[in-house]
């Protein structure tokens, strides 16, 4: 409701009203209110699962994570959200969908903001959910954001199969999809949790496999967002990245990572639109 009624105003005021508005009343508030930025997604659409169950076809657990529950896609835009085109990829690729019942966590919001015992406690309901749609760890699970999918690897059962998304992408999807590389080139973006599990060369990859030239920039390590901190210290965010956008060469037009919010910074200093790496997939799927 929130992230949609800014989308509202946005629309009706503009960018530049909006920034104004949103620093006075930041400013005011003495930096208790989170600042809003030209980046900042509108709410996410609702998860329709498809009830459709192909005996025939492998099956995979897929975990929308809290914030790709919540944000969609980037404010003046139509396109679906994340969890939408999750959902288009995986039955292209010839995949059952199982979720999870219930909204469930995985506990960093909780665990990062030092409430270790709540933050444990999601953690464990999680991993009892998820053990039980994957008959005990028999089916692959999805999630969508890679700092989600390190807190989970490090604090859930070794029994459950856990993929991130390029992980899952290079093991499961490419043999399965028809993809036509995009033309020009595509900057994509290492996440600090994603470098931690060591998936740069794995991302790498994948994103060679759907575009003709990919880049990633130079001198650009962390992001910054750290969480939820660039919306309530966003200073962090402007001097991680204040080079981002000097960085990238002039024909790269489109940019991919594998975290929501760090996504919504990596737009904002390069001056182009940062998604999922599922949105490239998405966007090379050749019909068979």
């Amino acid at each position: 409701l929130g992230l949609n009624s800014a989308d509202a105003v946005h629309s009706r005021v503009g960018a530049t009203t909006m920034k104004s508005v949103s620093t006075f009343l930041r400013r005011i508030s003495n930096n208790k209110l989170p600042e809003w930025n030209a980046a900042m997604p509108k709410g996410a659409d609702k998860i329709i699962p498809n009830n459709s169950f192909d005996p025939t076809k492998q099956s995979v657990v897929y975990i929308p994570t809290c914030i790709n529950r919540t944000m969609g896609c980037t404010t003046g835009t139509s396109e679906p959200s994340l969890a939408t085109i999750i959902q288009k990829v995986l039955h292209k690729a010839g995949f059952n969908i199982v979720y999870p019942d219930g909204s469930l966590c995985c506990g960093m919001a909780f665990a990062s903001k030092g409430f270790i015992r709540q933050g444990d406690r999601k953690a464990r309901e999680l991993e009892e959910a998820l053990l039980r749609v994957s008959n005990n760890g028999a089916l692959p699970v999805l999630v969508d954001m890679s700092p989600c999918a390190l807190r989970m690897k490090e604090t859930l059962t070794s029994s459950l199969e856990l993929y991130e998304q390029v992980q899952f992408a290079n093991e499961f999807l490419l043999d399965r999809l028809l993809i036509n590389k995009k033309k020009g080139t595509i900057a994509i973006h290492h996440t600090c949790s994603a470098r931690k599990m060591g998936l740069e060369a794995t991302f790498m990859k994948l994103a060679q496999r759907c575009a003709e030239n990919v880049v990633v920039p130079d001198g650009i390590g962390c992001c910054a967002w750290a969480g939820d901190k660039g919306f309530s210290f966003p200073e962090l965010n402007a001097s991680a990245l204040h080079s981002l956008k000097d960085a990238l060469p002039p024909d790269c037009l489109e940019g991919y990572s594998t975290s929501r919010t760090c996504e919504i910074g990596l737009s904002l200093y390069s001056r182009i639109r940062y998604r999922s790496v599922f949105h490239l997939l998405s966007e090379c799927l050749l019909d068979p």
